[in-house]
């Protein structure tokens, strides 16, 4: 959940809700029972927690940004702000749903500790983030247009997207039995570019002058029209989803 806490709710609702509007395949995988215990790790502006709770399961949503939190608690969720490497749960949960972000947590050995600690045993874990390749054609984008002007600095890539065997090593390494996990190639239609950047590349560029932001932008978009842009279509985003499904044994 890195760089979240410059998250936009409204922005995000606005050009992103493509996130949440894609993720009921994993609601269908993570099958909430009613007066099941649930985290929602990574919770947005709480439309998925909605959605759980619709199962009659009692939904407890943490989330880095502020301004997520704030959008989730009026929907009447119990939201705290926590990164899901300093989760403070133990033994709370019988699953634990995550939806797009994991792919900004680094530390992602250390994050697992945490959902494994926060779960009641046997509990699970469901998730889909970025996975390997997911979104190759925008981080390299991203990289030409940095290594191009040596004053824009280096490129600090926030972003980790794990191969399937790597993840799934990892998750048996801390005591998780993995059902399920499968890389998915997913081209998700976007709005445009420029509001994309403007969500998820934020942080990225947020030492940039107002000028070099801008020129970064349209650098970035020039680059991309080509591969991703079509009349037809118009912005598809080169997206690959890790989704799994793991239980804790230990």
């Amino acid at each position: 959940m890195s760089n979240t806490n410059q998250w936009n709710a409204d922005k995000y609702k606005k050009h992103a809700d493509f996130v949440s509007n894609l993720a009921f395949p994993v609601i269908e995988l993570l099958n909430p029972q009613a007066n099941e215990k649930i985290l929602d790790l990574g919770c947005g502006d709480g439309t998925l927690a909605v959605e759980i709770e619709k199962f009659n399961a009692k939904v407890i949503a943490v989330d880095l940004s502020e301004s997520m939190v704030q959008k989730t608690k009026e929907k009447g969720i119990d939201t705290f702000v926590m990164s899901a490497t300093d989760l403070t749960f133990e033994n709370e949960f019988d699953a634990i749903f995550s939806n797009a972000v994991l792919h900004w947590v680094k530390e992602d050995a250390i994050a697992i500790k945490k959902i494994s600690k926060s779960l009641k045993a046997n509990g699970r874990f469901i998730a889909e983030f970025g996975g390997y390749g997911n979104i190759k054609f925008l981080t390299d984008a991203i990289e030409e247009v940095f290594n191009k002007y040596q004053e824009f600095g280096n490129f600090n890539n926030p972003w980790n997207f794990p191969k399937d065997n790597d993840y799934k090593q990892l998750l048996e390494n801390n005591g998780f039995k993995v059902e399920y996990i499968e890389l998915i190639p997913r081209p998700t239609k976007i709005d445009d570019i420029s509001n994309w950047l403007d969500i998820f590349a934020n942080g990225i560029i947020s030492h940039l002058t107002n000028e070099q932001q801008v020129q970064f932008k349209q650098e970035v978009r020039e680059i991309l029209k080509p591969k991703i842009y079509s009349e037809k279509d118009g912005w598809v985003a080169d997206y690959v989803r890790l989704r799994l499904k793991a239980y804790k044994t230990v």
